[in-house]
């Protein structure tokens, strides 16, 4: 992996308290910890282990002999950080955000980027947001009426309802019950150790 998308790795963040409070990537996440704002945690056999800056950059030196596959590693001057998976904030005691933003990622994400429609997964640039009512019909621009689509499906469905266009919705849209762009991250094998500090969202 390049470092510019090392830098743009996912980092789950932690309260004071190692509760679940938002995700960012990974260049936000090293700034915090060499400001000495959080500190790098990691999880094995159920243990937990804190590393501030200094510490972190001497064990991912050792890390970097053997790297494994779902490691990242951002190149410094003289050395290579490993690209932490869960950060803490030291000195940040409020509560996790109860309400999940309502935007075109956290919209993909709830659809896994799949083109409710005609079932194809696209990258974001070939997808687009969709009024399952549209406005011009008195659609509102909520969770419940808003899918993703692909620019096709979309283009083809214009400004009328899925009856009227002949089309069929492959899931009925709602409102997630927690962020689903971590969700879609826990996916991936590397974000694995998520799974210690928020449950994963079951499939309806």
């Amino acid at each position: 992996m390049r470092m510019g998308d090392a830098l743009e790795c996912s980092v789950l963040v932690l309260n004071r308290f190692y509760m679940a409070v938002r995700v960012i990537n990974a260049r936000r996440a090293m700034t915090l910890l060499y400001r000495g704002c959080a500190e790098v945690i990691t999880v094995e056999d159920d243990r937990y282990s804190n590393y501030d800056f200094n510490a972190w950059c001497e064990l991912s030196q050792l890390l970097a002999l053997e790297k494994q596959p779902d490691e990242d590693y951002i190149r410094a001057v003289n050395f290579e950080v490993q690209v932490p998976r869960i950060l803490r904030l030291t000195r940040y005691d409020k509560l996790p955000r109860l309400t999940i933003r309502f935007n075109r990622k956290t919209l993909f994400a709830r659809d896994g980027h799949q083109c409710q429609y005609c079932g194809q997964a696209r990258p974001a640039s070939q997808l687009s947001l969709d009024h399952v009512i549209p406005r011009s019909h008195g659609g509102r621009t909520t969770w419940e009426n808003i899918v993703c689509s692909c620019l096709q499906c979309n283009s083809r469905k214009g400004g009328r309802t899925p009856a009227q266009a002949g089309m069929k919705l492959l899931n009925k849209p709602i409102k997630p019950a927690s962020n689903p762009t971590i969700a879609v991250a826990m996916g991936e094998a590397r974000y694995e150790i998520w799974k210690s500090f928020v449950q994963p969202v079951a499939k309806t």
